[in-house]
């Protein structure tokens, strides 16, 4: 991981704030270009009754009418959240490529009970137990007490 794909992670967490402050659960994401380029960047939207308006998968939806397969595969994802199992499903099956994530599975499952949140309601999978091989890096421990916070202020 390098200070480029801590920057990106860092416009995650800003995201992620912006849907708590809209009543959504703190997830940001976007999807970079093989050549760098920013394509695509969305925040949790799941406050209006979907609950798969993950920023995740939007960037899968986006991707998949937006870019080749080629291009598909060089791309990155980062995110300020590991991807829950639908959305590294839908990662896996449109041929995303690398995947960064500043806070695990792991430690959100932790927080929740923590915070004396509801469970996740579906089992909370690392990104490589959906998608053999994944390209994965995170956590980013520098990150987590931010995020941890937004998740103690969600009210999603």
């Amino acid at each position: 991981m390098n200070q480029t794909d801590l920057n990106h992670l860092h416009r995650c967490v800003a995201l992620a704030a912006q849907a708590v402050e809209a009543g959504d659960a703190p997830f940001g994401s976007i999807l970079v270009a093989g050549d760098g380029a920013v394509l695509f960047e969305d925040r949790n939207r799941i406050g209006g009754g979907d609950p798969t308006r993950h920023p995740e998968f939007a960037i899968v939806r986006w991707a998949v009418e937006h870019l080749s397969p080629e291009d598909r595969r060089a791309a990155t994802v980062y995110t300020s959240g590991e991807h829950c199992a639908m959305c590294a499903a839908a990662h896996g099956l449109a041929g995303l490529g690398r995947i960064v994530y500043a806070s695990s599975t792991a430690q959100l499952t932790r927080w929740m009970e923590e915070l004396g949140k509801p469970p996740l309601g579906i089992t909370p999978l690392p990104i490589t137990a959906v998608i053999e091989d994944a390209e994965v890096e995170g956590p980013v421990e520098a990150l987590a007490d931010t995020i941890r916070a937004l998740h103690a202020r969600s009210r999603a």
